[in-house]
């Protein structure tokens, strides 16, 4: 990330974060809640791109900026809520060039936003994505910068390309040392969180997560950005996001906008609520105003919820579910919730966490099998995965104050790191990696298959547990080139091409089974061969 000051021309490349820092003329009382700071920028082309400022302590405030476009002029000017001539009325120019290609796939093809469908991720230029995620929820206020490494090169290595995270320490009745190396302690984003309020906010806090969200973006993995959470957070204790009035959980909201939009993010603005808690509507339409880059905004509720509040809404693009901690397979929550209108991209965000309470819970392929069946049910968006003791951050096995039923035994995060699972769940991105998957749906028509979704015509994925041969009923969706791939290994063990529309895709059957039934020349996008 590059950065400057108000005046100087500055030289960026597409889609890279720079930063422009302003500096107030007065001190005020309270920075963060008293004044509002933004930039608009306007190409050359016409183009305009309003940013908002984030206050980070004393008399600063820092404006972040990517460009979507590929190369010209951008010109900013800054405006301010107060007159104060540090803040408002400042400007500057950013020359934008291409940039040698570095590998990374949101600074070729942009950040993610909504498929034309809204059933699922593309990047800015259209390229197919679609979201593996796993939940580290604590570790913005548990985790250190050598931990945050340790935790992305792993879960990168496996496939994984997002974190859902708990932006602050969400439990008001929490106590512990300021410490994250200590037992039970934890950074404190917020000082008055423990009165039911975010108005005091603690700059340094935040300048930590900035390095830590940096790491996890140098390994590919997007921020899931949570404000704060609405039912079980931390530790199960009274949670801050149901009582924190509208306007205070919208400033937050905002200000998440403002120090992360300029990188790859996605913004979950209620979690593990009924969805119609007070500040989940503010909150969005805060999102909605200020993010001009379109990333994706939604929300993830409790197991027992009906998971579509506000599915009107335009600030609304995705709804995940969470089929609770007991164990079981629940494919039909991920299936209702594809009927809503209109449509929103839908997945499960929280499938049973593996070896949570009890050794061999959800343990395994269990995890592998889930994720292909979400997927299959609609959930196109993509799938999730969840370890007990890594989500709570848990230093180490032996670490007391953690509710005992959401612990894995005898593990802290770095043991839950290497459960089995999620090797499996990170398999399905790499199974699927280059296929053509914009705004792919549930089709039961085309084949005689118990899980299958299509492009028509495009492309024909299946899920079975038994494999077996595919037999196809509707020859004209299901494309004559296949292959058929162990989705616990992600080795393709037959590939071909069939020679008539209603041939079978031949499989002897006994084991997880992906077909992938794929003709690139017929592809509206992403046709590179995926990798296994």
């Amino acid at each position: 990330m590059s950065g400057t000051g108000p005046g100087a021309e500055q030289v960026a490349a597409p889609w890279r974060q720079t930063e422009i820092t302003l500096t107030g003329v007065r001190d005020y009382a309270n920075p963060y809640t008293n004044v509002d700071v933004w930039a608009e920028f306007t190409h050359e082309s016409g183009t305009v791109l309003r940013r908002p400022a984030f206050w980070d302590g004393g008399r600063v405030w820092k404006v972040r900026f990517a460009s979507p476009e590929t190369e010209g002029r951008w010109s900013w000017r800054s405006g301010s809520s107060v007159a104060d001539e540090g803040l408002s009325g400042q400007g500057g120019a950013l020359v934008v060039r291409p940039a040698a290609d570095d590998g990374n796939a949101f600074h070729r093809h942009g950040f993610w936003r909504m498929s034309p469908g809204g059933r699922s991720l593309v990047h800015a230029d259209g390229t197919p994505a679609l979201l593996v995620g796993d939940t580290a929820w604590a570790l913005p206020w548990r985790a250190t910068e050598e931990q945050v490494t340790q935790y992305a090169a792993d879960r990168r290595a496996k496939g994984f390309n997002a974190a859902l995270l708990m932006s602050v320490q969400p439990d008001t009745d929490a106590r512990g040392p300021r410490d994250r190396t200590a037992d039970e302690g934890f950074d404190v984003g917020f000082e008055d969180l423990s009165t039911g309020h975010v108005n005091v906010l603690n700059p340094a806090y935040f300048r930590y997560l900035d390095r830590l969200i940096g790491i996890l973006h140098e390994h590919g993995i997007v921020p899931v950005l949570q404000p704060l959470f609405h039912g079980f957070g931390w530790k199960g204790l009274r949670v801050a996001g149901p009582v924190v009035p509208p306007q205070e959980y919208a400033r937050y909201c905002r200000y998440l906008v403002a120090r992360y939009g300029a990188a790859p993010a996605v913004y979950l603005v209620g979690a593990d609520g009924e969805g119609s808690e007070p500040g989940i509507a503010a909150g969005g339409a805060e999102v909605g105003r200020w993010d001009g880059y379109g990333q994706p905004c939604g929300i993830h509720y409790r197991p027992h919820s009906d998971n579509r509040a506000h599915q009107s809404e335009a600030w609304l693009h995705f709804q995940w579910c969470q089929t609770g901690h007991m164990g079981g397979h629940v494919q039909e929550r991920v299936a209702d919730m594809w009927r809503n209108t209109p449509a929103k991209a839908v997945a499960n965000g929280e499938p049973t966490y593996e070896n949570t309470g009890r050794p061999g819970r959800a343990a395994g392929w269990w995890q592998g099998h889930e994720a292909w069946s979400n997927l299959c049910a609609g959930g196109t968006m993509g799938v999730v995965y969840g370890a007990a003791s890594l989500w709570q951050w848990r230093l180490h096995a032996a670490e007391p104050g953690h509710e005992e039923f959401f612990l894995a035994q005898d593990a802290g995060w770095r043991e839950a790191l290497a459960f089995e699972g999620s090797r499996h769940v990170g398999l399905v991105a790499r199974i699927l990696d280059g296929l053509p998957l914009t705004d792919m749906r549930p089709d039961w028509r085309s084949a005689l298959a118990p899980r299958g979704l299509s492009v028509p015509g495009v492309l024909y994925l299946c899920y079975a547990e038994e494999g077996g041969p595919l037999f196809v009923t509707d020859p004209a969706n299901v494309p004559l080139p296949y292959r058929v791939v162990d989705p616990r290994t992600g080795e393709t063990v037959r590939e071909g091409v069939r020679a008539t529309a209603g041939e079978p895709v031949p499989d002897e059957g006994g084991a997880p089974r992906v077909y992938i039934c794929h003709d690139p020349s017929r592809s509206r996008g992403g046709t590179s061969r995926p990798r296994t």
